[in-house]
């Protein structure tokens, strides 16, 4: 019979309202790297803060070493071996590398008859885990001091020191480069040959075919197969994350090249000063919805972020309807009639502790003041005219627009958020992952609108996980991967396996 180090059997998880995990089942055997794979909400990180004991299962078993469980705590999973490696790292950067590896686990002594912390051999052995590993650095270096993909090492040093039989990796090379990948990988090698089982979540699809021994595709929370890598190509996997479902109830118009509109916006090389976007260029024309598409990080929000001016650009340039802008900060965005319906709305989106009627009007008056903001008269009757108009336009339902924005649902706060945005007479409107936690009809009604901006010759830009979604309402869809643009396709060109690919699969001339 074959041994497993870990067996997870039909497991469900459920939230309110949302089925995240149906009947899944995965397992892991000593010596292997394991990947779990899927798009963006498919349930992987689910399963496994089920695993690492951050979630309880609704329905299910897990089986660690052949002793079965109903549930994980934290301090369980730790116990029986299981170190999980977020992608959002957890080291603490006010600490040194040896602190941060030892944390919550100090290493005593016995001296004059008293317990204290083994400060000799902590350091003895930080220096060993960073020999292995291969970071160059002191144990007693501060974290904050280190880069991002060598702050990735010690969280893999802490799960090496830890003794964990079972490690989990999600999205390890994120932040690291081809000779750190090489690295990593040398590691996870290593790991392999003394029995350790390693789970290891990744979007770049090559990559599996290197590292991976076997491969579990999940899709909308349910389990699609499991294979050994050597016999599935890429293809394969892309068709097992995507599936067949590609009909949607909404269906965009196509436009031919040659019938669009003038050029609303034009990007020319904007690269931002943290390096998240890399010598950017897209042009968006009256008559079009622009799609942006890729992975979570690929570099889709982080474009919007500068083009919005939230974040500082190192080189680029901006025109809006041929005119050069000056973009230093989000004030001067607003003034130029750019805006951003952002993904998080409760805390981006509008302000918690004013009325409907103050948020619907609020963008408007900022771009009529003067000294950027500081300067200019509130009229209570102009914010009651502002906010009746589009509570009209936006079919807004509220008993008042004296009431409380937090009293509305999800959807018609996003019509909120959206009206304010008409209301200040905005000429490119960027909807970052715009119906998420909307329901169906909200959908259909914010999709509506935004076609009716289009024709109307409001620039259109749509960033979306979703697929379906991106297929259903834009005209052109711009893929990112890595932080550069990847593929571009036309509604007619454009399928989800498309998609897929150029977000996963780097272009042979980038």
């Amino acid at each position: 019979m074959e041994q497993f180090l870990v067996e997870m059997r039909d497991i469900d998880k459920s939230f309110p309202g949302v089925k995240a995990l149906n009947q899944v089942n995965f397992s892991l055997k000593p010596g292997e790297v394991h990947v779990l794979l899927g798009e963006n909400g498919a349930g992987k990180s689910t399963l496994m803060k089920i695993l690492s004991g951050a979630y309880e299962p609704t329905n299910g078993e897990i089986t660690v070493r052949g002793q079965t469980y109903k549930q994980l705590t934290p301090k369980l999973s730790q116990q029986l071996g299981i170190s999980i490696i977020y992608q959002e790292l957890s080291v603490i950067s006010e600490l040194s590398v040896q602190e941060n590896i030892f944390l919550g686990r100090l290493l005593t002594c016995n001296k004059l008859g008293m317990t204290v912390v083994d400060k000799a051999r902590m350091n003895q052995e930080t220096e060993k885990l960073l020999t292995d590993i291969g970071l160059k650095c002191t144990p007693q270096t501060r974290v904050g001091y280190l880069r991002i993909s060598e702050k990735q090492m010690v969280e893999i040093a802490k799960a090496v020191a830890f003794n964990a039989d079972v490690i989990i990796m999600d999205e390890p090379t994120s932040s690291l480069t081809e000779e750190e990948i090489a690295q990593l990988f040398g590691i996870i090698r290593r790991l392999k040959a003394a029995g350790k089982g390693i789970i290891y979540i990744s979007h770049k699809l090559k990559e599996i075919k290197t590292i991976g021994d076997r491969v579990t595709v999940l899709k909308d929370g349910e389990y699609v197969g499991t294979h050994n890598v050597k016999d599935v190509t890429i293809d394969d996997l892309v068709t097992m994350m995507v599936g067949r479902e590609l009909q949607s109830k909404y269906h965009a118009t196509s436009h031919d090249r040659a019938t669009l509109g003038e050029v609303v916006l034009e990007v020319s090389n904007l690269t931002r000063k943290d390096g998240y976007v890399k010598d950017i260029n897209f042009k968006l024309h009256k008559g079009e919805i622009l799609g942006f598409s890729g992975l979570v990080a690929s570099g889709r929000t982080e474009t919007m972020e500068a083009i919005y001016g939230a974040v500082p650009i190192s080189s680029g340039e901006l025109r809006l309807n041929g005119k050069q802008l000056r973009i230093r900060n989000t004030y001067d965005a607003l003034k130029h009639g750019i805006a951003l319906v952002t993904e998080n709305r409760r805390e981006t989106g509008f302000f918690h502790n004013f009325s409907i009627r103050r948020n619907l009007s609020l963008a408007k008056q900022l771009k009529d003041s003067k000294g950027g903001g500081l300067y200019g008269l509130v009229s209570g009757a102009q914010e009651r005219k502002i906010s009746a108009e589009q509570v009209r336009a936006m079919q807004i339902k509220c008993a008042t627009i004296e009431q409380s924005i937090t009293e509305l649902s999800g959807g018609n706060q996003q019509k909120v958020i959206l009206g304010k945005w008409l209301a200040a007479g905005s000429k490119v409107i960027i909807f970052d992952e715009p119906t998420k936690g909307i329901d169906v009809g909200t959908k259909s009604e914010i999709y509506k609108l935004m076609r009716m901006l289009c024709e109307q010759g409001v620039g259109v830009i749509v960033v979306s996980s979703e697929l379906p979604e991106l297929l259903a309402v834009c005209d052109r869809i711009l893929v990112y991967y890595e932080g550069r643009i990847n593929g571009e396709y036309t509604i007619d060109d454009a399928t989800e396996e498309k998609l897929v690919y150029s977000a996963t699969v780097p272009r042979e001339d980038a």
